[in-house]
C-alpha cells in the first residue's frame, strides 16, 4: 500500500516538475519585485490545486457522462503521459509540460500571469489532469485513498511552490546544464510510470 503513494507521489511529481518550471518563471517575473514574484508562486499553486482537486474528484464522473471505461481512460492517459515523457526527454516542446511559442506570445502581452501561462499548462497541465483522474480511479471509492491522495496533491503544490519561491537560488546552482540534466532524468521516469497505466489499462480490458 505505502509504495503505490509512494508511485503516486513521484508519478504526479514527476509530471509537474518543478524543476522545470524554474526558469520559465523566472523569465516571466523577470519585471516583478521579489514580493510580487512571490504573491504570484502562491496564487498560481492554489489555482492549481484547486484545479487538481476538481479533476482528481469529478473526473470520473465526466468520463461516465460520456461512456468512456476505466481501462480505455488508463490507456489513453498512459499515451498522453508517454508523449509528455518524450517531450521532456529530447525537450521537443508540445504543449504537454510547456507552453507553446503561441502561449508565450500571448502571456508576455497580459499583466497576470497567475492563471496562465503559470497555473495552466505549466503547473496543473493535461498531463498532472490526467494523472490525478488516473490515480483517484486506483482508490475505488475508499475515502482514505482520497484523504491521501489530496494530502499528496498539497504536498507537491508545497515543493512547488518551494521551488518558484527560491527560482533565483536554484538557477544560480543548477544552472540550464544541471536543470535540463534533472528534467531529462524524470523523463525517464514518466516514461516507466506511462508504460504501467497501458500494461494495467489492457489487463483490466482484455484479462
Amino acid at each position: 500500500m505505502l509504495n503505490s503513494y509512494l508511485n503516486a507521489f513521484i508519478s504526479l511529481l514527476v509530471i509537474i516538475d518543478p524543476v522545470a518550471l524554474v526558469p520559465v518563471f523566472i523569465s516571466l517575473t523577470g519585471r516583478m519585485t521579489v514580493q510580487d514574484r512571490n504573491k504570484n508562486a502562491s496564487k498560481a499553486c492554489w489555482i492549481s490545486f484547486i484545479l487538481l482537486l476538481v479533476f482528481a474528484f469529478g473526473g470520473e464522473i465526466l468520463l461516465k457522462l460520456m461512456g468512456i471505461s476505466e481501462a480505455a481512460f488508463q490507456i489513453a492517459g498512459g499515451f498522453l503521459l508517454m508523449i509528455a515523457a518524450v517531450e521532456m526527454v529530447i525537450a521537443h516542446h508540445t504543449g504537454m509540460t510547456s507552453t507553446t511559442p503561441g502561449e508565450d506570445k500571448e502571456a508576455s502581452s497580459g499583466r497576470d500571469i497567475t492563471v496562465f501561462p503559470l497555473a495552466i499548462p505549466l503547473i496543473s497541465g493535461p498531463g498532472a489532469l490526467t494523472t490525478v483522474v488516473l490515480l483517484m480511479q486506483e482508490g475505488e471509492s475508499s475515502w482514505m485513498h482520497q484523504a491521501i491522495l489530496v494530502g499528496i496533491i498539497l504536498v507537491i503544490m508545497i515543493i512547488t511552490y518551494g521551488f518558484l519561491r527560491s527560482a533565483s537560488l536554484i538557477q544560480k546552482m543548477l544552472g540550464v546544464t544541471g536543470s535540463n540534466v534533472i528534467t531529462r532524468v524524470f523523463g525517464i521516469i514518466l516514461t516507466a510510470l506511462a508504460t504501467q497505466f497501458i500494461i494495467t489499462g489492457v489487463k483490466t480490458a482484455f484479462f
